[in-house]
């Protein structure tokens, strides 16, 4: 890749949902790399999470590092900025595929109870990187992961 290869895109997008569970187990499930390995990384037959550490407070780090089956190579890294107990998530995060970086955003989770359960709406804005990644790519992952989130509930 040249320097005229060069490219950003800058987008966002809102995901929400809602869930039947109480609103402390909704934010819970984000908190701890147990809890967030329920529902969070690969989902296909043969992906492989090599790694993933999660230290959950504010100037604390998650990364996670794995392998698509069949696939490129990837590694999540974030930073939390703000976390508000049981309703605000502020974190920073890149992602790179096969060792080369193809975006950078800032997400934002927020938490309120609903009669019966639980709103959750995700808020991200991303900058995609030389044509290797575009929001529409992010918003699908992103909506797979909520709805990872949400069949989570059902299972003890």
């Amino acid at each position: 890749m040249t320097t005229t290869d060069r490219s950003v895109v800058h987008d966002h997008f809102v995901v929400e949902r809602t869930y039947p569970a109480a609103p402390e187990r909704v934010f819970a499930a984000w908190t701890s790399r147990e809890a967030k390995a329920r529902w969070f990384g690969p989902d296909a037959e043969g992906d492989v999470v090599a790694e993933h550490t999660l230290d959950f407070r504010v100037g604390g780090r998650e990364h996670m590092r794995g392998q698509v089956h069949d696939g490129p190579s990837y590694d999540f890294d974030a930073t939390f900025y703000d976390i508000v107990d049981g309703r605000r998530i502020v974190w920073s995060y890149d992602m790179h595929l096969d060792g080369r970086r193809i975006s950078v955003s800032v997400a934002t989770v927020e938490v309120t109870p609903v009669a019966g359960g639980t709103r959750l709406v995700l808020t991200e804005q991303g900058a995609y990187l030389d044509g290797l990644d575009t929001n529409d790519q992010r918003r699908a992952g992103t909506e797979e992961l909520l709805d990872a989130l949400g069949a989570s509930f059902d299972r003890p």
